[in-house]
This record gives C-alpha cells, sequence and structure tokens, in this order.
C-alpha cells in the first residue's frame, strides 16, 4: 500500500503497525532504518549497526522527510519512506555519502514511542 502523506515525501506500507499509536510533534521515537539513494547505494542503516535510532520527532532535529514521515506510521509499522531532495539534504547533499540534489529512500520500522 502506497500513500502520499506531504508534497516531497511517499509512504509505502510494508508491515502494518497497530492502527492507533501515532508519534505525535515533540514526541521521542525510536526507529530502525536502512537510507539508499535511487541507485541502490546504502549510505547509512541502524540496522546494520544493531542499534536503533532514536530521536524528538517533528521539531527540527532530523530531515524534514523524517519529520513528515514519521509521524504517518502507527506503532509497529515497517514502511518506505521515499524523498525528494528538499526533504532530505537538498543542494549541499552530506558529503561523501549522499550528492547534492539526491532522492533518498528509507526503510524505517517504528519501533517505540515515548
Amino acid at each position: 500500500m502506497t500513500y502520499a502523506g506531504v508534497q516531497g515525501v511517499t509512504v509505502e506500507i510494508l508491515k502494518p503497525g497497530d492502527g492507533s499509536t501515532y508519534p505525535k510533534k515533540g514526541d521521542t521515537v525510536t526507529i530502525h532504518y536502512v537510507g539508499t539513494l535511487d541507485d541502490g547505494y546504502k549510505f547509512d542503516s541502524s540496522v546494520d549497526r544493531q542499534k536503533p535510532f532514536q530521536t524528538e520527532i517533528g521539531v527540527g532535529k532530523v530531515i524534514k522527510g523524517w519529520d513528515e514521515g514519521i509521524p504517518q506510521l502507527s506503532l509497529g509499522e515497517k514502511a518506505i519512506l521515499k524523498m525528494t531532495p528538499d526533504y532530505g539534504y537538498g543542494a549541499r547533499g552530506f558529503p561523501p555519502s549522499i550528492p547534492p540534489h539526491a532522492n533518498l529512500q528509507f526503510e524505517v520500522q517504528l519501533l517505540s514511542i515515548n
């Protein structure tokens, strides 16, 4: 199932979550993720590190695509977030692994909400 969340971010559900518990602005979320470029190059992975990533969501601490996309996931949900450069790292990129103007794709699983 695919749906467009906000302009610049699309969400493709891989595994449904509980369908009722969603993160709100300012919540701390714990996620596992794998980030790739359009060509399949993997630039980052909490899964490979075997350490989930924790951050406050919706308050500008992460890229805009995560701030907009993760709140659309319910607890336990696994999805692919696809985002345009303006929702990722934009014109600057994130050298050396993410070039300027790169579309990004993240496979994300929402593990917990605090």
